[in-house]
């Protein structure tokens, strides 16, 4: 027995083996037992700590200090770099929408393209819009457009909901402030800059493959009607004013003016400069860094404001402004839009953070380094084997986020060894999130939402979305594999 220990813990194949048992029982836990993957990160990460035989006080710390365990920098280090550009995300995204910028955006696009490029704007509809704003989301916000869309065009629901579907999957997957693609920023080491710049070359051509090319073939040969009940939306009650304001109680028995809401959409000019301003800020401090000498006072500046919790701080207080208070909002409310957007994301945050620790425990076993040494005996590319293990996770059991943050975790030691440039690292990254979206079947949750809002059977839901996330996947993660061979 105690040979087999000591096997399993100091040789390559035995931690290989352990690393093995811990992913399977992972999977387990979150598939068959339906554990929770923030419980079942959590469980197996301690097990395979302790079975790898690393000291209790380096797993959790003592009784007196936990601050240098396992336990605590796993968390605590990538929910620092993680937490603030979620949070703030989530709030852009929430204001844009409560604004009317997806409506805006929608009648912009299919004025410039007309009813038969209507399919192409409704997949730059999820391109644009999907970038501040989490996929499913993104769904519940679009969908009814999409339906008034196909009714008008008078073919398919899917010929229309694909390319939108893929906008979304794609700035999901591979571009900030979205959880995935900033979580591998801190689990590798790599800028956002660097991660925005790749996630646009290597997505778009997955986009273009998937959502353009794929949603149009797909599209002519399944037939999905909209649904009547689909059209039927519910208008929100609009507060109104006449000019010299409401006389409103002002809750202590006196009367106070109430400010008029202003209920014209916002230009489309308006909502494509919001989004874009922490993407310009944060890519100006990226290529000051490569442009500009270190000691530079030009270089401070973009660095201050490109860092992406900044950046995206700055696109929430204009957003808030010219979206919110100049429109007639109070800072009450915009304080409970806040407050409301931000409730899903504590348990998201969660399983990030649980990812990261079960990532810090396979490189403290020594996992990694083991990893290192088989891929090089066989002669398997790093961003290859990144891709394999991304896409086994997902088809396994489903989350891409979970597929994301444990491969990251597997991967970083690999990277953490070698001489990679930040280029590098963000396609090894790229090939991750790619992994990460493969083969959405009903194991996924985003499967049964998209079958649920574009009437679609679970056999045209494999046949259409299933298969587009498919190409997405392999033709991004080519782009990255070509790009990687080139600069590395």
């Amino acid at each position: 027995m105690g040979a087999t220990v000591d096997w399993l813990r100091t040789t390559t194949p035995g931690l290989l083996v352990l690393c093995g048992l811990a992913i399977a029982v992972l999977l387990f836990a979150i598939i068959k037992v339906k554990l929770e993957p923030f419980i079942a990160l959590l469980l197996t990460g301690l097990a395979l700590a302790l079975a790898a035989g690393l000291p209790v006080s380096k797993i959790v710390g003592t009784a007196i200090k936990a601050g240098d365990s396992i336990l605590e920098t796993g968390f605590g280090g990538i929910l620092g770099h993680i937490a603030v550009i979620i949070g703030l995300g989530t709030v852009l995204g929430a204001i844009l929408e409560r604004s009317g910028g997806a409506d805006v955006l929608t009648g912009k696009l299919l004025n410039l393209f007309g009813e038969k490029g209507a399919p192409v704007a409704m997949g730059l509809l999820g391109l644009i819009f999907g970038i501040p704003v989490f996929f499913d989301i993104g769904i519940f916000v679009l969908a009814p457009l999409i339906y008034v869309a196909a009714k008008r065009g008078g073919r398919s629901l899917v010929l229309y909901a694909m390319p939108m579907l893929a906008g979304l999957s794609m700035t999901h997957a591979f571009l900030p402030p979205h959880p995935g693609p900033v979580a591998l920023g801190g689990l590798l080491g790599v800028s956002l800059g660097w991660l925005i710049l790749m996630g646009f070359v290597c997505g778009i051509p997955g986009f273009i493959a998937a959502g353009i090319v794929w949603g149009s073939y797909i599209g002519k040969r399944i037939q999905v009607e909209v649904p009547d009940e689909f059209l039927v939306r519910k208008d929100e009650e609009k507060e109104t004013a006449p000019d010299e304001g409401e006389r409103v109680s002002d809750g202590s028995g006196g009367v106070a003016t109430k400010r008029p809401v202003t209920t014209t959409p916002p230009s489309v000019g308006l909502i494509g400069a919001i989004i874009a301003i922490p993407l310009v800020l944060i890519l100006g401090a990226t290529f000051g860094t490569q442009l500009l000498d270190k000691d530079s006072q030009l270089l401070q500046v973009l660095t201050f404001f490109g860092t992406p919790a900044v950046a995206l701080l700055i696109a929430v207080l204009i957003a808030f402004y010219v979206l919110g208070v100049r429109r007639g909002s109070t800072v009450q409310e915009l304080s409970e839009l806040t407050a409301e957007s931000l409730r899903p994301v504590g348990m998201l945050l969660l399983v990030v953070g649980a990812g990261a620790f079960f990532g810090k425990v396979i490189s403290a076993t020594g996992i990694g380094t083991a990893l290192a040494d088989t891929m090089s005996a066989a002669g398997l590319p790093v961003i290859v084997l990144a891709y394999i293990i991304s896409c086994g996770l997902r088809i396994a059991q489903g989350s891409a986020t979970v597929a994301i943050v444990t491969t990251g975790g597997i991967v970083a030691p690999l990277v953490t060894g070698h001489d990679y440039s930040q280029m590098s690292i963000a396609l090894i990254a790229m090939a991750i999130a790619a992994g990460s979206i493969i083969l959405s079947h009903v194991n996924d949750g985003g499967f049964w939402i998209i079958a649920k809002f574009f009437n679609m059977s679970v056999k045209q839901t494999l046949q259409t979305w299933t298969v587009l996330e498919t190409i997405l996947s392999v033709v991004s993660f080519a782009v990255a594999a070509v790009l990687f061979a080139i600069v590395s």
